[in-house]
């Protein structure tokens, strides 16, 4: 998993783990670095590299989420997610590497190894900072 640059491609292509990952709040703790998959580049997923700053409501899930902090800044350097769109980079635990392994057998097969940036589109941010997936938007948010 890298940071890479922006202007990845966009490629439609389903998330067939995370709507459906069972992940408490809990899970994640603040100060923890986690990173939010996004896609493919160069034969590995790649996503938005983040630090966990302090417990936050969900408006799109109606669920408890965190507020993230991205230290590279760019548009917004704080959104809020729902715990299932993360996975740990500051520790390895279990949980988090199953669904990144899960994500790797499921993703990496559709994308060999070049090095194009491919965005899978599952993600969008909200008009008040929160990240949503695209099993998570509602009519009217």
């Amino acid at each position: 998993m890298s940071q890479l640059p922006p202007d990845p491609v966009v490629a439609l292509t389903p998330d067939p783990l995370t709507p459906d990952r069972d992940v408490t709040h809990q899970h994640f703790q603040a100060g923890d670095t986690v990173v939010v998959l996004k896609g493919v580049a160069g034969g590995e997923l790649w996503g938005d590299a983040m630090r966990v700053v302090a417990p936050s409501w969900h408006l799109p899930t109606d669920e408890d989420g965190w507020r993230l902090r991205d230290a590279t800044g760019g548009q917004q350097s704080y959104i809020t997610a729902h715990p299932r769109y993360l996975v740990h980079l500051s520790r390895r635990c279990p949980d988090c590497l199953i669904h990144l392994r899960a994500m790797e057998d499921a993703l990496l097969p559709k994308y060999p190894g070049d090095d194009t940036l491919i965005d899978c589109g599952w993600y969008t941010t909200t008009a008040v900072g929160q990240l949503v997936h695209v099993a998570d938007v509602r009519a009217g948010r």
